[in-house]
């Protein structure tokens, strides 16, 4: 097990560029499996869960090539069906979150798929109905394993409907477009998710060849068609670590700039860190936030305290809640995170109370944060990274505390960051990894 000591107090200075985002990357590479013809994907990130679904597919018979640093090809002219049902696919499928959407391309080009009960974050429950329910609806059969968790789904030909989401799911949007760009008909799903990453998966699907408009929006129309063909995608860059660099330079009062963050694809973002009293500036595609010695929470208009909640998109994403939280121990004013989606995301703060944050846990869903305004830095602590983004969140915290801190655990931090340590080393950072510890 890896571990992160970390000296706090460093203040960071520089330029840094966001990698690729993780979670269009798994729906992208899982996409490649609807053509047998190559497909090049640009600016795919370094990290385990994209490595392993790269893995994963190789594995099932993808022919996969690496050209450049953070270009890869694929070309899944056969699929081994045979692997599907081995105890190797069981295990390599079991390890993320992302391979549930391989069943999606399989349904559509070869009437079936299988996958384990898929594993990632364990952050509440993040349950798969949605995924299966659209299948039905296309006229695929269901089948669960409760013995094995293993999930089959068949059924040729799929035929195109109307379908009414009962959650706007990002992973199960994606998984039925998937799955409906090659359906006989045309197919309709309302309370689609409208992600950023699922725009820019229709659009590279569009350029395959399928038929989807209404990109963007919440109804997503497809117009069936017999088979899509090779094509080139550049993932965005990852909007979670733009704002993860956010708060890191306003907890640590950093002078840095964020470099080509894709502003138009980070939403409310941005205005979501001005409210938290976070002053920077756009410049170009780029981000530039100054020093800060201070900043102050807004109220609102009647003067009651703020709330920063979780929503589908255009609202802000779950995945940033963590790092809002952490960014507040050390504002001017309080705040409530409410994270409405998963039950489990805020037990981590326990360890911010140990270092001596201000935290009221109310509930599983809300915690009030009444910010120190640096009267009072954080101590140094030893912890552990339950979760990708708490890991994140802690690693700020540690990054601004007083004295060394331990963080344990830190492989789930490199399941969504590349080679974070060594990136912010380079900021003048003070993050030493220690293997095996």
């Amino acid at each position: 097990m890896a571990t992160f000591e970390v000296e706090g107090g460093a203040p960071l200075h520089g330029e840094i560029t966001p990698q690729g985002a993780k979670n269009e990357a798994l729906q992208i590479l899982c996409a490649t499996l609807l053509t047998p013809e190559k497909v090049t994907v640009r600016n795919v990130p370094a990290i385990v869960d994209v490595l392993q679904l790269i893995e994963l597919l190789e594995k099932m018979g993808v022919k996969v090539g690496h050209p450049a640093e953070d270009t890869y090809t694929f070309e899944a002219r056969e699929i081994d069906f045979g692997y599907l049902q081995s105890e190797d696919y069981r295990k390599r499928a079991a390890r993320l979150r992302g391979s549930v959407m391989i069943i999606g391309p399989l349904l559509a080009r070869f009437g079936e798929g299988y996958i384990p009960k898929p594993g990632g974050d364990k952050i509440g429950r993040r349950r798969l109905d949605t995924h299966f329910i659209g299948f039905q609806k296309l006229g695929a059969r269901f089948d669960f394993d409760t013995g094995t968790c293993f999930y089959s789904v068949e059924g040729k030909p799929l035929r195109g409907c109307y379908m009414l989401l009962d959650e706007a799911s990002v992973t199960g949007t994606a998984n039925i477009v998937m799955a409906a760009v090659m359906a006989e008909g045309t197919t309709t799903i309302y309370n689609a998710a409208c992600e950023p990453y699922v725009q820019q998966l229709c659009r590279m699907l569009n350029r395959m060849g399928a038929r989807i408009s209404g990109i963007a929006s919440n109804l997503l129309t497809i117009e069936g068609v017999k088979e899509l063909h090779g094509t080139e995608h550049t993932l965005l860059p990852d909007m979670i670590e733009v704002g993860s660099f956010i708060g890191m330079a306003a907890m640590t009062q950093s002078e840095i700039t964020i470099k080509n963050v894709s502003f138009d694809n980070l939403g409310i973002i941005p205005a979501q860190f001005a409210r938290m009293g976070i002053r920077f500036e756009q410049r170009g595609d780029d981000i530039y936030i100054p020093r800060q010695d201070h900043y102050e929470i807004e109220s609102v208009i009647d003067g009651s305290i703020m709330t920063i909640a979780d929503a589908t998109w255009p609202g802000l994403t779950p995945d940033l809640l963590s790092v809002f939280l952490v960014v507040a121990t050390q504002a001017k004013g309080s705040v409530l995170i409410h994270q409405k989606m998963f039950e489990s995301r805020l037990f981590f703060v326990d360890k911010l109370i140990d270092m001596g944050a201000q935290i009221i846990l109310c509930d599983p869903h809300r915690a009030t944060v009444i910010g120190h305004d640096r009267k009072v830095r954080l101590r140094a602590t030893r912890m552990t990274s339950p979760d990708i983004r708490a890991g994140v969140a802690l690693l700020i915290a540690a990054m601004s505390a007083d004295g060394r801190s331990v963080i344990q655990n830190v492989e789930q931090i490199d399941r969504g960051y590349q080679n974070i340590d060594g990136r912010l080393n380079a900021l003048g950072a003070k993050i030493k990894r220690l293997d095996g510890c």
